[in-house]
């Protein structure tokens, strides 16, 4: 383990961090609240300390590998989120160092589950940092990392992070160097921001909310700066921006670029963008035909259905209505959408549609290989031969997925809540989605969950956005004593 490489890079993220908390100060600024400006300032110089001290390190050689980027990039996730905390705690804007800390990496992780029940109390630069939050956490503090700045020496180090940190089964480089990819994507991530604010601005809604209402969209978070989310813009043109964009910030990233590439066949016929656009349409019209007696209106039920799915299925989390009040069916199908989740390479969370896909193609195989044990049977995904350590990979995630689930929702069921609270909570923090069923649904919060449930939800969501691994090698002491480097091949 190379230490003094991770704390160097941990002082390079907390001074990234440093420049970013500027924003919401000069928010503060803007609208005169000199409360959380102090708070703000404070925790600047506190953050920018401590990241000049670890710059200070010197490193004998800066080469890293696979373990070196799985535990800077927990540890980044983590140490971010400490510091992101400090404003509200040290505002008063929220008394409890737990809660403001589950508030934050709700925020930084996209997942949007909130411990606030009047989130308007708070002032323009405290909800300004916590939807930027969402920005920041959406393409990864790492992926801006490496657009900003060439980290390491030597043949593919710089890759080990962006695998760490970059939702999905497999993620590889757009172009030939690692930092020039993560330019394009956060080109890409930049572009789009710009242009759904202004949509948004163009839809009269204000320039502040706007921004807001962007942060929360691109990075699939779903931090709302009104009470009733989405529901307090009454304009279908405004829902329905969002509801696009939405949609959009849940596809691989990886698409667009082909589209840029002018690759328009090669892009339409990727199997996971079919496979999520085919589940979010039938999930529309299914739920559209469900809910259609409680609206009695066509065009209402569609609108709302278009919008809740989209919202849940990219693991957004914004709300139009009390999706909680729909009938059962309705109500199980967004559960699933919860679990399926977006793309791989894109912003949202969940499984992700590219482990589907795999998962039931190895199902195909398995079945077929018992009917014709001798026949010879290939994986393949957009016409290419699957890696067998991408195989192995989807079932180890659905595993390690599926004891989390089970642990964590006994864990949660001490505070004696109900199986549909407890469960969704469960889900909702590890998918990275935000509201939930019952006592967490959309006009619900997470407020009355005991301080150890609140830490086991917190760790779902670190779980779930770093997609297991990276956070169990932080916590496993064999790693901080290993000498040998786990190394890959690009």
């Amino acid at each position: 383990m190379n230490h003094r490489v991770v704390a160097r890079l941990l002082g390079r993220i907390l001074i990234i961090e440093t420049i970013a908390l500027a924003l919401p100060l000069t928010v503060c600024l803007i609208y005169g609240e000199a409360g959380s400006a102090k708070a703000f300032l404070i925790t600047m110089a506190c953050t920018a300390a401590v990241g000049l001290l670890a710059l200070r390190v010197k490193a004998q050689h800066k080469q890293f590998y696979a373990l070196e980027g799985f535990v800077v990039t927990a540890l980044s996730w983590i140490v971010i989120s400490l510091f992101g905390a400090l404003p509200f705690y040290l505002s008063g804007a929220i008394p409890s160092l737990m809660d403001c800390f589950f508030e934050v990496v709700s925020g930084f992780t996209t997942t949007g589950a909130s411990i606030l029940s009047d989130v308007e109390a708070l002032s323009h630069g405290l909800l300004f940092w916590r939807s930027f939050t969402h920005w920041l956490g959406g393409m990864g503090v790492l992926v801006f990392l490496l657009a900003v700045a060439s980290i390491g020496k030597g043949d593919g180090h710089e890759l080990y992070l962006l695998k760490a940190e970059s939702p999905g089964p497999n993620v590889g480089k757009l172009t030939s160097k690692v930092g020039k990819s993560a330019k394009i994507l956060y080109g890409l991530y930049v572009v789009f921001s710009l242009v759904e604010v202004l949509f948004l601005l163009a839809g009269g809604m204000p320039l502040y909310d706007s921004l807001c209402t962007m942060f929360a969209t691109a990075g699939t978070g779903g931090f709302g700066i009104k009470n009733t989310s989405m529901a307090f813009y009454q304009s279908y043109y405004l829902q329905g921006v969002v509801t696009v964009f939405m949609a959009l910030f849940g596809v691989n990233f990886n698409i667009f670029f082909l589209l840029l590439m002018r690759e328009f066949s090669q892009a339409w016929h990727d199997e996971e963008l079919r496979v999520y656009l085919g589940i979010m349409l039938s999930s529309i019209a299914l739920i559209t035909l469900n809910i259609l007696p409680i609206y009695g209106n066509t065009f209402e039920a569609f609108h709302q259905a278009a919008f809740q799915t989209v919202s849940i299925m990219t693991t957004t989390g914004f709300t139009t209505t009390n999706f909680d009040m729909w009938p059962e069916f309705s109500r199980s199908l967004l559960v699933l959408l919860m679990v399926a989740g977006a793309c791989a390479g894109s912003t949202g969370g969940g499984m992700k549609t590219a482990r589907l896909v795999i998962a039931l193609k190895s199902v195909k195989k398995e079945i077929s290989r018992m009917l014709h044990p001798r026949q010879v049977k290939i994986l393949r995904m957009n016409g290419k031969q699957l890696d067998n350590r991408i195989v192995k990979g989807v079932s180890l995630f659905m595993t390690a997925y599926f004891i989390t689930v089970a642990a964590s929702f006994l864990i949660v069921s001490l505070d004696n809540k109900s199986m549909v609270t407890n469960l969704t909570a469960v889900l909702s923090c590890l998918n990275n989605i935000g509201p939930g069923l019952d006592l967490v649904g959309p006009l619900g919060n997470f407020s009355s969950f005991s301080n150890l449930s609140k830490a086991v939800l917190t760790l779902d969501m670190l779980l779930g956005r770093l997609e297991f691994f990276p956070v169990i090698f932080l916590f496993n002491p064999a790693v901080w004593r290993v000498r040998k480097r786990i190394h890959e091949p690009d």
